[in-house]
């Protein structure tokens, strides 16, 4: 029974996969399959907050891949770099929610200094993310291998290729990348699975602890953020999640207008309030 069982569910997860409208082929084996069983049956509380986070991000991700003429399945690709948190950072030095090492965010136009981290401002990681993919895109014309070259490099995959005998199908030269690049296909595969089928597994979406709906004002004088916290009786840990990208809590926009996004109730508010803040 076990192994009828199980043979059952091959032929389910193939089929469901071989429905997603994708750009990126959605490739079913055994080790897709770990994942996906990692995602949609092991892991659901897990599961069910990346769904609660993707309310808030993916209407963002799909605006800009659009925007960019990219797969909006890419939005995907951010559970498994950084499971939707802009803050998380890599044992290497990633960061943000596409976690852009130091050196690459600055080929794409991310600011990181000591007050600011671009990398963690979901705006524009995600426009510096549909740049970068495009561009890896545009190297190998094989949406698998630029997901690769996304995970380790081209270098690592140009090695994996030449490695494979010249091989260009991501399975063939599987064996020849990094160990973590091995697994970083079949996870997309299986994240573009459950955010597309939780249903069908009982995955219930955990709200989000801030607000969904919001809006950006512009700031520009210094300013910190218990300033705002203070007088519009906002937490300042809700205005720290909608504004990752500033390291101390501090905008500096001293040169320069810079972003500040609230609570959509609290937009109108700052305005009428933004000389009393700028003071307190």
């Amino acid at each position: 029974m076990p192994i009828i069982a199980d043979s059952l569910m091959d032929s389910v997860y193939a089929y469901r996969l071989s429905k997603i409208p994708s750009l990126i082929p959605m490739t079913y084996n055994s080790v897709v399959k770990q994942y996906i069983e990692m995602y949609a049956v092991k892991k659901k509380n897990f599961s069910g907050r990346i769904l609660g986070l993707t309310k808030i991000y993916y209407p963002l991700f799909e605006e800009i891949l659009d925007r960019y003429n990219m797969p909006l399945e890419l939005k995907n690709l951010a559970i498994v770099e950084s499971a939707l948190n802009p803050n998380a950072t890599s044992r290497v030095g990633a960061s943000g929610l596409w976690q852009f090492m130091y050196s690459t965010g600055r080929m794409y136009g991310l600011e990181v200094n000591t007050f600011i981290d671009d990398r963690r401002d979901p705006v524009k990681s995600t426009i510096a993310a549909a740049l970068h993919l495009r561009d890896l895109y545009n190297i190998y014309q094989d949406w698998a291998l630029a997901l690769a070259a996304y995970n380790c490099g081209p270098g690592n995959v140009n090695k994996a290729i030449r490695r494979s005998g010249g091989k260009t199908n991501f399975w063939e030269i599987y064996r020849f990348l990094p160990q973590e690049t091995r697994g970083y296909i079949p996870a997309f595969i299986a994240a573009t699975y459950t955010m597309t089928y939780y249903n069908e597994h009982g995955i219930v979406p955990v709200e989000p602890e801030f607000p969904l709906t919001t809006d950006t004002v512009m700031v520009n004088k210094e300013l910190h953020l218990q300033q705002v916290a203070s007088i519009l009786k906002i937490p300042i840990e809700t205005l720290e999640k909608l504004n990752p990208q500033y390291k101390r809590n501090i905008i500096p926009a001293i040169n320069s207008s810079l972003p500040l996004v609230l609570p959509y109730h609290s937009s109108l508010a700052f305005d009428e309030f933004r000389d009393s803040i700028h003071a307190y």
